[in-house]
């Protein structure tokens, strides 16, 4: 009769191993809830693009700075109203707003040979097109 397993053993063996894979798991969670804590809180809805400002541009600063606006500003899309659509020549089911990054106040200066603008202050308005 030593081949034979009594109940309790089977039982005991069986509680161990659901003990360890509870404790796995616990540890497993707790290892993903510190992860998700420690990631920080940023809007990431603008990643890779920093505000509006002035920034000195790299190419054309070779005897003096040369600065230019660069950056984002707001932007946003939303389903055209019935009303709008009726008044477009060709309708468009999404309609969207944008400012750009802009020259407020700027003024004309010579670089190698080349005519740039130097900018002197920046701000969000109407998008249009900038030559250098």
């Amino acid at each position: 009769m030593q081949g034979k397993l009594s109940l309790n053993m089977v039982n005991a063996a069986t509680t161990t191993g659901s003990m360890k894979t509870a404790g796995l798991s616990l540890l497993l969670l707790s290892f993903l809830l510190y992860i998700a804590d420690s990631y920080p809180n940023v809007d990431l809805s603008n990643m890779g693009c920093e505000e509006c400002t002035l920034r000195m541009n790299s190419f054309f600063s070779r005897d003096r700075p040369i600065y230019q606006c660069m950056g984002c500003c707001f932007s946003r899309a939303y389903p055209t109203p019935l009303k709008s659509m009726k008044t477009m020549t060709i309708p468009k089911n999404i309609t969207s707003e944008a400012s750009c990054c802009v020259a407020k106040h700027s003024y004309e200066t010579e670089v190698a040979g080349i005519k740039v603008r130097n900018h002197t202050h920046c701000h969000c308005s109407t998008c249009y097109f900038h030559k250098i």
